[in-house]
């Protein structure tokens, strides 16, 4: 399972990767992952989940939608800093919900 993988990637120690980076290797996007360097702990673009961002971007145009709503109904929003602060939410959940939404879109193509 690919949720799997990528929450390993990320809890990993010492961490190599961050929220963003780690939903893109455990998809084997290893060509995303410098890229990604810079959109982990509320640096995406608007403030969303890292792990969110990278699980849109590796859906593509016409997944993108489908797992951001998955992923607000999910965890209750998208921005990293009110997912932390307001909601408390783990970033080893954000990752997770981003790449189990990703793997059910990927499988229901």
């Amino acid at each position: 399972m690919q949720m799997n993988k990528c929450v390993e990637i990320f809890s990993e120690v010492p961490r190599r990767c961050n929220c963003a980076q780690a939903v893109a290797a455990g998809f084997d996007r290893d060509d995303l992952v410098p890229e990604l360097l810079s959109a982990g702990g509320g640096n995406a673009p608007g403030n969303r989940c890292g792990a969110l961002h990278a699980a849109m971007l590796i859906a593509g145009e016409n997944g993108a939608e489908v797992i951001r709503r998955g992923f607000n109904a999910e965890l209750g929003g998208e921005s990293c800093s009110m997912l932390k602060k307001e909601l408390h939410v783990p970033c080893t959940r954000c990752v997770g919900c981003a790449a189990e939404l990703l793997e059910k879109y990927q499988n229901g193509k």
